[in-house]
């Protein structure tokens, strides 16, 4: 069950299980994206989540992980990451990242959305976009890669590239990174969305891992508040946070938290997707 640098490496059928864990994230995520509007508190949505998960017969991955209070994390402006819900209510113009993970069996998915509510700024809009972009091309490395470090490498390129082609020049986070997922929610390896010197672990079939850049407006130093969760950037720009888990299979790539596996996105950029089902 696991390789070398205590990697764990899954079968097909362990794949199966945490597919339909991704699912179950999926759509947890898409009531949340139908619920969210100005006026409505963070917990609010955390609510919405809690209820798709439940009714899936599934268990939040977050609800009680180190103590963590609540089943979904909203992170909104400058939080970056693992934002509690609560009394918070949101505003016009918010950018709202939402991260979910669910247990089916023993087996877990992880997947991020942001939102940007109505009175956006273009300038939110641009980061969510190019945040999500830059997720899909690390995604799309791993159906070619020999090495992990090309997720951060690819990540870095679309980044790079909006900026040169006249749009923001946007910070990558480099205190939080992707990781192994499977019969935990964060397992070995580290999943940088940077360039690195080194080019991480050999990928190979059976490895799951979750693919999270978090991009900003300004400078990529955080710090955490004194809840111990909640993280923000330290010059209050704001943040967007995409995530999805992905399997490596002998043929190929399926994402397992988007419904189609991925097919969609992944044909833009040239790469088949390799189902199980």
């Amino acid at each position: 069950m696991f390789g070398r640098e205590r990697i764990e490496l899954k079968t097909p059928d362990q794949v199966r299980v945490m597919r339909r864990a991704g699912l179950v994230v999926a759509d947890a995520l898409a009531a949340v994206r139908g619920a969210v509007r100005p006026g409505l508190t963070t917990r609010d949505l955390d609510v919405v989540a809690a209820e798709a998960i439940r009714s899936a017969g599934a268990t939040p991955s977050f609800l009680g992980y180190m103590d963590y209070p609540a089943t979904i994390c909203v992170s909104v402006n400058d939080e970056v990451v693992h934002g509690i819900p609560g009394d918070r209510v949101l505003q016009p113009g918010d950018i709202v990242s939402i991260d979910c993970g669910a247990i089916v069996d023993g087996w877990h998915g992880d997947s991020a959305i942001t939102v940007v509510l109505p009175e956006a700024d273009p300038a939110d809009v641009a980061l969510s976009d190019i945040t999500e972009r830059a997720m899909w091309a690390g995604i799309a490395a791993l159906a070619t890669a020999d090495r992990l470090g090309a997720v951060g490498d690819a990540v870095e390129d679309v980044v790079e590239a909006a900026h040169a082609a006249g749009g923001p020049g946007l910070g990558i986070v480099q205190d939080y990174v992707g990781h192994g997922i499977g019969s935990a929610m964060h397992l070995p390896p580290d999943v940088p969305n940077y360039r690195t010197r080194e080019r991480g672990p050999k990928v190979r079939p059976g490895m799951c891992v979750a693919i999270e850049p978090m991009l900003v407006r300004g400078d990529q130093r955080t710090r955490v508040l004194a809840d111990d969760w909640t993280v923000v950037t330290e010059d209050g720009s704001r943040a967007s946070h995409w995530e999805h888990t992905v399997a490596i299979l002998e043929d190929g790539i399926w994402v397992l938290t988007a419904p189609d596996g991925g097919a969609e996105r992944l044909a833009e950029l040239g790469v088949a997707v390799a189902p199980l089902d």
